[in-house]
């Protein structure tokens, strides 16, 4: 039976540090994220943060499927 994505990553959550990690992080970026949207206008340095911050947190994103990928991989192979 295939696990979903949802389950795999609520599996990782509890057992993979590291995706705990990740996902703990890409959760705050998500935040600041938020806020920056609810302001009507950005300074310069703000729209500058607000990239460099959506930047980290699809960074994240990248190294959470990487561990995804990695655990099916695994998975197949047992």
């Amino acid at each position: 039976m295939q696990i979903t994505q949802d389950e795999l990553k609520a599996h990782l959550m509890e057992t993979d540090a590291e995706f705990q990690q990740l996902a703990h992080k890409h959760c705050e970026y998500k935040k600041m994220l938020e806020q920056f949207s609810s302001r009507q206008f950005l300074s310069p340095e703000e729209q500058l943060e607000e990239t460099r911050i959506k930047k980290l947190k699809l960074r994240l994103k990248d190294q959470m499927q990487e561990i995804i990928d990695r655990y099916r991989h695994e998975q197949q192979t047992v």
